[in-house]
């Protein structure tokens, strides 16, 4: 599938404010509102819009500490590798998991209601999990940018 001048414009519509209605949606890409909302039905199917979600600021739902945590996995453990991210998915308090190359093999994105809060989850849940050698938390001070969105260029070809 190969997005046309239209699909980009209304992805960047979508990513800018999901909640736009589709009528609104065909007036800014200039066809009728069926054949948009046919489109944006081509586009989930396709797997290029995986999901619609509404954005929660932590620090106002109660959540004031967010961690970026560095695990370094022992070599004995790197078979299993596969358990080890089930058990990082499971966890409530981590909102985003990425295996990395480099020094350390995960960074795990965490929140907790207070710092009692995040050490109840180091001692009773992270440092349980079999095959973890090393655990560095790094406490985020200030969000400077957390962008969501990927701008699409109207004159560049991308495929999926």
């Amino acid at each position: 599938m190969v997005l046309d001048k239209i699909d980009k414009q209304i992805l960047n519509t979508l990513q800018e404010n999901g909640k736009t209605t589709n009528s609104k949606l065909s007036k800014i890409v200039g066809i009728s509102a069926p054949a948009t909302l046919e489109r944006v039905k081509r586009l989930e199917l396709a797997g290029v819009i995986s999901h619609f979600t509404a954005v929660l600021d932590p620090e106002k739902i109660g959540f004031s500490i967010m961690a970026m945590v560095s695990i370094s996995l022992s070599l004995s453990s790197l078979s299993s590798v596969a358990a080890i991210k089930k058990r990082f998915v499971a966890l409530d308090e981590v909102v985003e998991c990425y295996q990395i190359a480099g020094a350390n093999d995960f960074v795990l994105k965490v929140i907790a209601k207070d710092i009692k809060a995040y050490g109840e989850f180091m001692n009773k849940k992270l440092t349980q999990i079999e095959g973890i050698q090393i655990i560095k938390s790094s406490f985020v001070i200030d969000n400077v940018k957390e962008k969501k969105m990927f701008v699409l260029d109207l004159n560049e070809e991308y495929g999926v």
